[in-house]
């Protein structure tokens, strides 16, 4: 009687922790949800009665972790890494390259031809409407004028709280990234500057910054910064913070029970030109997340869903939508270097990513034929990354074990294409 008391008691006192712990999760869920200004389940929301999204508490703390203890990891858990998009007055709209008539084009259906040419490539059409985003030009100023901005205030609204959110003397605002370790800003900056080779547009500006206690950017939040225990000469990376933009679900040919978006997938025909635009910029972000190895945006939810079944229904990690519905790819620290360190514990998601997708921007693929033929992907990422930062040699480049990694990488998704093509190409 004794025991099965006992065993009684403790059973209840599980189910009040069970009770204090869904409570306390739900509460966080909304606070943060709050934050960012989307909306709170069950206020409105499109997913209305979803079960409170735990999922990302799970595989965020890889990235929090030093790289001596990655190996026995367990299930430690860190806040999600999400930049706070909350709008401000001091910040710009999403920057577009377009006029309202080809604006207008991308809400319509498509009315002219397939969306799909040459059995596996967007049509040029669609490639025609898609939005130039962060153009080169657009970058070049805006780094530019980081490079010289004093920097007036410091403040959480980056995600962990090693981030913070800047204010430039001007009003504008970027998003400063401390980091852990130097992996993921220097996973931060190479993977901007790999996306520059492909053409991918859709990375918000950065630069690199060091923590001089004699220069003049940061005089005005050395208190700030000495509170927050930064390193005097650390270099950091700054992203420009754009306002105004909200979550993005996965489309539903990507998800799991999904056949995979490819040529014939009858749902194509009578998608609207401004989805089927969007869909064209999720295989470029699937393919560069592949190159980069980047686990924390789908390939995380991938992995998610062995405890939770409804995951690709809630927002994806680190992608955010514009109204025009332009994606943008944010928080990318956990590519190219740190993706590359802890390349076996996800190698398998990346590929069932990979291959659910065989339609391809044909612009992406030429790059990608290229770096592949040439097999120079170190030296052009190398170049390019040193040309355009001054702070380059203080961060550091790739090794040569992750660069050889990077050009097997492009090797293999230049394999996959073909496999598609070969498959496709005569439809």
């Amino acid at each position: 009687m004794r025991a099965f008391s006992a065993n009684l008691f403790a059973l209840l006192f599980l189910c009040a922790l069970a009770s204090v712990f869904y409570v306390w999760s739900a509460l966080e869920n909304r606070l943060e949800r709050h934050k960012r200004g989307f909306p709170v389940p069950g206020r409105g929301s499109s997913h209305h009665g979803l079960p409170v999204d735990l999922s990302a508490k799970t595989f965020r703390a890889l990235l929090a972790v030093p790289a001596a203890q990655r190996p026995h990891l367990g299930a430690r858990l860190e806040a999600p890494n999400l930049t706070d998009q909350t709008a401000s007055a001091g910040n710009r709209d999403y920057h577009v390259n377009g006029d309202n008539k080809r604006s207008a084009l991308r809400e319509g259906p498509v009315k002219l031809g397939s969306p799909v040419e040459d059995g596996i490539f967007w049509s040029e059409r669609l490639e025609g409407l898609l939005p130039a985003g962060f153009t080169e030009e657009y970058a070049r100023a805006w780094r530019e004028r980081a490079r010289t901005h004093r920097i007036v205030k410091l403040e959480p609204g980056c995600g962990r709280i090693s981030n913070q959110l800047a204010t430039f003397a001007d009003g504008t605002k970027a998003c400063v990234r401390y980091g852990i370790n130097a992996d993921q800003v220097q996973g931060e900056t190479l993977t901007y500057y790999l996306a520059s080779l492909l053409g991918i547009t859709n990375l918000p500006p950065l630069i690199l910054s060091q923590l001089n206690g004699d220069g003049e950017q940061w005089a005005a939040v050395r208190t700030r910064i000495g509170g927050l225990q930064w390193s005097d000469r650390a270099v950091v990376s700054l992203t420009e913070w754009i306002s105004n933009l909200t979550g993005v679900v996965t489309p539903a040919p990507l998800r799991q029970e999904s056949g995979g978006l490819h040529p014939v997938l009858p749902e194509l025909w009578s998608k609207t030109t401004a989805e089927l635009l969007e869909l064209m910029q999720w295989t470029d972000l699937i393919t560069f997340d592949y190159l980069t190895a980047n686990f924390d945006r789908l390939v995380s939810n991938l992995f998610s869903l062995q405890w939770d079944s409804r995951v690709m229904e809630r927002d994806t990690n680190n992608l955010l939508k514009t109204p025009r519905g332009d994606l943008v790819f944010i928080d990318n620290e956990a590519g190219l270097v740190h993706g590359f360190r802890v390349l076996n514990m996800w190698e398998k998601y990346h590929n069932t990513v990979l291959g659910s997708v065989c339609v391809f921007r044909k612009r992406t693929v030429q790059r990608v034929a290229e770096l592949h033929r040439r097999r120079d992907a170190r030296s052009r990422l190398l170049e390019l990354y040193r040309d355009s930062e001054p702070l380059s040699q203080e961060l550091g480049f790739l090794s040569d074990e992750h660069a050889g990694i990077l050009q097997d990488r492009i090797d293999r998704l230049h394999r996959h294409i073909l496999h598609c093509k070969g498959k496709y190409g005569q439809l």
